[in-house]
C-alpha cells in the first residue's frame, strides 16, 4: 500500500518481454477469479435465507471489498501495463512513476478494502468466539442491526485512514509503481524521513493490531473447541445437552480461522516492507482466496452454491405453475434483506 520512489527493492531496468507478459496474464486471470468468485459468494450470502445472519453479513462484507479490488484495482494496473507494452515503454519508463489521477482513486480503495478485510476477519473471529464461549448468549449480544452497523463503521473508518497520510502531509503523493505495479503511496526522493514516514506507519500499527488481535480471539476460540470436543467424548450425549454448541458452529469457527491464516500470509510480505510485484500481488490474490475456503471447509456455502446454480433449471421446468410465486419471493430479494438487515431480532 506505500512505497518508495528510490526504493531499493525496485530496480527499473527493462524487463524481458516474455516476463511482462506473463505478468499480465496473471494479471488478468486474477480478474477474472476475483470476479466470479466474489459475485457468486455475494449472490449466495444475499439470496439464501441460511446465511441472512450475522455472519452472513460480515462475510457479504467481505466479499464486497475483495470485488471492489477486482473491478477497480487490478483493471487499471492491467491497462497501465497493456497501455505500456503498447507504446514500447517498458518497465524503465520514468512517466510510469508519475502521479496520475486515477491513482488518487485506485490506490486509497485498494488500502481501504485491505483495511475493511482485516476489520471484518476480526469482527468474524469475534462472533465465532461469542458462539463459540457463549452460544446461549450468542442472540441478544450479536443482532443483525448491530452487525450491519459495525459493517458500516468499518468501511468509513477503513477508508478516512486511507486517505488520511494525503491529507496530512503534502510530501505524501500516489504513483502508478513500476516494480509492483500497482498505484502506492510514496515520498519522494531523499524525503524518507520525518513526520510524513510517521504517518505512513499508522497503516502497519493499525494492521498489526488488528491482526494480533484476530489470533489471540482464535486462539481463545480454539481452546474453547478442543475442551469442548474432549468433554463430549468423555461424557457423550450429556455434554450436548448441556451446551447449545452445534457442530456448524465449530465448522464455521474453522473456517474463520483459515481465513485468518489465509490472509496473514498473503499479508506477510507487505509487512515486512518488501514492495516488490510478488508481494502487492500475492496480497491482491487474497481477494480471489475466500470462496475456494468458503467451498472446501463450508458445506453451508456447497449447499447454496448448489441451490444458486440449480434455481434456473427448476425455474423454467416450473414456470407456468409457480409464475406467481416466484413474483413474490425472487423478485424482491434484495429489498427482503435490507429489511432482515434491520429488522428487530425478536420480530
Amino acid at each position: 500500500m506505500l512505497g518508495n520512489s528510490s526504493s531499493p527493492n525496485c530496480t527499473l531496468s527493462s524487463a524481458p518481454l516474455l516476463g511482462e507478459i506473463c505478468k499480465l496474464f496473471v494479471m488478468v486471470l486474477l480478474i477474472v477469479a476475483i470476479i466470479l468468485g466474489n459475485v457468486v459468494s455475494l449472490l449466495v450470502f444475499l439470496q439464501a435465507r441460511q446465511f441472512r445472519t450475522s455472519q452472513g453479513y460480515l462475510k457479504a462484507s467481505l466479499a464486497l471489498a475483495d470485488l471492489a479490488v477486482g473491478l477497480i484495482v487490478v483493471p487499471y494496473s492491467v491497462y497501465r501495463e497493456v497501455s505500456s507494452l503498447a507504446s514500447g515503454m517498458g518497465q524503465g519508463s520514468s512517466s510510469c512513476s508519475i502521479p496520475s489521477f486515477p491513482c488518487f482513486v485506485t490506490g486509497p480503495i485498494f488500502a481501504g478494502c485491505t483495511f475493511v478485510s482485516i476489520t471484518t476477519i476480526f469482527m468474524l473471529s469475534v462472533e465465532r468466539s461469542v458462539a463459540v464461549l457463549k452460544p446461549l448468549h450468542k442472540r441478544a449480544v450479536i443482532t443483525k442491526r448491530r452487525t450491519v452497523w459495525l459493517i458500516l463503521l468499518s468501511w468509513s473508518m477503513s477508508f478516512l485512514l486511507a486517505v488520511v497520510p494525503m491529507i496530512s502531509s503534502p510530501d505524501i503523493t500516489l504513483q502508478y509503481n513500476p516494480c509492483s505495479k500497482m498505484c502506492t503511496y510514496a515520498f519522494p526522493a531523499g524525503r524518507l524521513s520525518g513526520s510524513p514516514w510517521n504517518i505512513v506507519m499508522l497503516f502497519p500499527a493499525f494492521d498489526f493490531s488488528l491482526l494480533g488481535a484476530t489470533f489471540a480471539i482464535n486462539i481463545i476460540t480454539f481452546a474453547a473447541i478442543r475442551h469442548y470436543c474432549k468433554a463430549r467424548g468423555r461424557l457423550g450425549s450429556e455434554a450436548q445437552h448441556g451446551s447449545r454448541l452445534s457442530f456448524s458452529d465449530i465448522t464455521a469457527a474453522k473456517t474463520i480461522g483459515i481465513l485468518t491464516f489465509a490472509f496473514s500470509a498473503s499479508f506477510s510480505p507487505i509487512a515486512w516492507c518488501q514492495f516488490s510485484f510478488y508481494a502487492f500481488w500475492i496480497l491482491t490474490s487474497n481477494s480471489c482466496w475466500n470462496v475456494a475456503i468458503y467451498s472446501a471447509w463450508d458445506p453451508k456455502f456447497r449447499q447454496g452454491v448448489r441451490e444458486l446454480f440449480s434455481r434456473p433449471v427448476l425455474n423454467s421446468a416450473s414456470q407456468r405453475p409457480s409464475r406467481s410465486t416466484e413474483g413474490e419471493s425472487s423478485a424482491p430479494a434484495c429489498v427482503a434483506v435490507l429489511k432482515e438487515m434491520f429488522r428487530p431480532e425478536n420480530a
